[in-house]
Parts: structure tokens; sequence; C-alpha cells
């Protein structure tokens, strides 16, 4: 099987394959101007009310699929009878296949990152527009693919919706290795529909080459819970080229003048509980000699800074210079830079 690109988790002095850095030297679009993933800054998008809710249609239906290590990733293609419109979608699409990225053993894996944080891992649910036969066509209509991801984060209980799956993987371990599936539907996969109306949305391409620049993204808020066994469990497969498969995912790319917007629905608020734990550590170094970078440990955690600009001359944090604050947040895997006004590290 040959295969002209890889991961950089697989690239090394002794087995030196084009890793994402050089994707653009052979595979089409992959040098291009709207290319996925991309790091999404809240503060930055812009609400368009024409994001609207999403109608899942026939994402209840079971069907016996088939799992497949491909040599880099895992798919199950699925019959063209799940659909998506509404959601600010210019027209129908029909489900094709889903497949995951993610890390190592659980670590930072997603494709997509939101504020500078990368999940373990995220889901791709792959559609093309319902009059297309074949997702090759469809690539060639510049809306012609709509992709809806999905972060996971880590839960302290097993994800008994993804039993089937995760216990397939020791089936296809080597590239080829598929697997029957017992009787699943999409909506399995995913959180309720009525978590589903928070999203972000842009134009991009697809993640892997090549890289062709004809997906209409939607990337959602609400996480899917996986166990840390779980997530381990991908780890247990292998390339094409027999190494581990773990990252495998591509670094995110730059916007290029693009815009991202989020729906009208009303956004994951940040915890009060957080903001204080955040203006806390803020006034411990501010007093602070050294001044060391801190860490904030929290459930669901999300980075919180409040800009010397704001701070009243009663407030203890004034004439206490802007300061970086990094936040771990234990519940998705992930790290949460804040550093003012970039959304990564």
């Amino acid at each position: 099987m040959k295969v002209d690109w890889c991961y950089q988790s697989q690239f090394s002095c002794d087995h030196q394959c084009k890793a994402p850095d050089q994707w653009n030297q052979a595979n089409g679009d992959c040098g291009g101007n709207y290319q996925s993933p991309i790091n999404i800054v809240t503060k930055k998008t812009v609400k368009d009310e024409r994001l609207t809710a999403f109608q899942f249609h026939n994402y209840q239906q079971l069907f016996r699929g088939t799992i497949k290590n491909n040599g880099h990733s895992v798919q199950v293609d699925v019959p063209h009878l799940s659909i998506i419109s509404g959601g600010g979608l210019t027209s129908s699409y029909k489900a094709v296949q889903f497949h995951l990225h993610w890390g190592k053993d659980g670590g930072p894996g997603s494709e997509h990152t939101i504020d500078g944080e990368q999940y373990p891992m995220e889901l791709h649910i792959v559609h093309m527009k319902h009059h297309y036969t074949d997702l090759a066509t469809a690539l060639a209509d510049p809306e012609g693919v709509a992709v809806l991801g999905f972060f996971y984060q880590h839960s302290n209980n097993r994800n008994q919706k993804y039993e089937p799956i995760v216990t397939a993987l020791s089936s296809i371990k080597a590239t080829n290795g598929n697997s029957s599936l017992p009787s699943i539907s999409l909506a399995q996969l995913i959180p309720p529909e009525k978590n589903l109306t928070s999203f972000y949305r842009y134009k991009g391409s697809l993640t892997t080459p090549k890289c062709t620049e004809s997906v209409v993204w939607t990337l959602f808020e609400s996480p899917v819970p996986l166990s840390a066994d779980q997530l381990r469990a991908f780890s247990q497969l292998k390339f094409h080229d027999g190494r581990p498969m773990v990252g495998t995912f591509r670094p995110v790319q730059p916007l290029n003048g693009r815009q991202v917007f989020h729906s009208g629905a009303t956004r994951i608020p940040t915890s009060s509980a957080i903001l204080v734990a955040a203006v806390a550590a803020a006034v411990w170094a501010c007093v602070s000699p050294t001044r060391p970078k801190h860490q904030l440990l929290h459930h669901d955690a999300a980075a919180v800074h409040v800009p010397a600009s704001l701070r009243s001359t009663t407030s203890p944090l004034h004439g206490c210079q802007d300061d970086r604050v990094v936040v771990q947040s234990p519940t998705t895997g992930g790290s949460l830079y804040n550093t003012n006004d970039r959304g990564v590290p």
C-alpha cells in the first residue's frame, strides 16, 4: 500500500516520510489559503442569526456498518439515509462516512482547537450534497461537502454507546483490517439534539491530502464523553507503516482572512468559580517577586483574564501588568492558554 504522506508522529530520522509541513509539495490544495483545521478564537467569531438549529433526518436509523483501519485513521462508511439540513446550510447533505482523529493514550489529539485548547479526540461525520452520488464529484463543488465536527472530553464513566466501536478496535489493529459492527446509529455517537444548537461555522478543506477546499465546516461546542480507557483504545492501532497510530491530526492552519461565525444560540458561559480562581492567581502573581507562570487546575476550566484597562483603581490588581495565565482542563484533557489578544500559545 503506497501512501505519499504521513503525520508528524510517524516522522523520524530513520523514517523520513512527507509530514504535514511538506504536504503542499505533492498533494493538491494543501498549500491553499482556505485550509483546515484552524484554531477558533471565540472572541473574534461573529454571531450569525442564519445559523439556526440543524434538522437531523434518519440519524436515529440503525445500520450495520464495517469499521476499517485505512492506514491513517478508523473509518465507517454509512448508508446514504441520514440527512442534515438547516443550520445555515444552503442545501441538504447526506452522510457518507465518519472517522476520528486522536492523540496518544487520551492526550491532546483533536484537529481543531478552541482558544488554543486541543481536545483528546475529534469526530468527523462527512456529508455530501444530496444530489451527488459520490464524494469525488461532490469535492468539485466549492460547497459540495459538509463536515460535522465533535470534540471528546474525559469522563469517569465509560460511554456505553461507544462500546461497539471500542470493542471492534482490537480486531483492526493492522492497516486494511476491518470488522463488522452490530447495529448502530449516528445519533448514538453525538450529543442529544437539544445540545447541538451552539456551534461554529467556517469554510475550509479536507484535513488530509489532497486537502480539497470544498468543505463547509461545523464544530459543535457540546462534547462527547469517553472514559480514559476508551480513549486509550484508539492508540493500539497501527499506521500503514506499522508504527503506533497516534497523533493523527494535522496542525492548525492560518485563517488567511476568513471569518468564523457562531450560531445565535446561547454560548456556554464561563463559570464564576473559575473567574474567582483566575483573579486570585493574578493577585498572587502580582505580589510574588518571581512572578512565575501559573497553572489553574479546575473542573471544566476555561481561560479567564481581566485586562489592566478594565481594572478599577480600588482593585487589588490595579497597577499589575497584564500577565499570562495558563489553565489546564482535566475534564477535556487539554490545555488552555490565554495571552490577552491571541487564541494560541
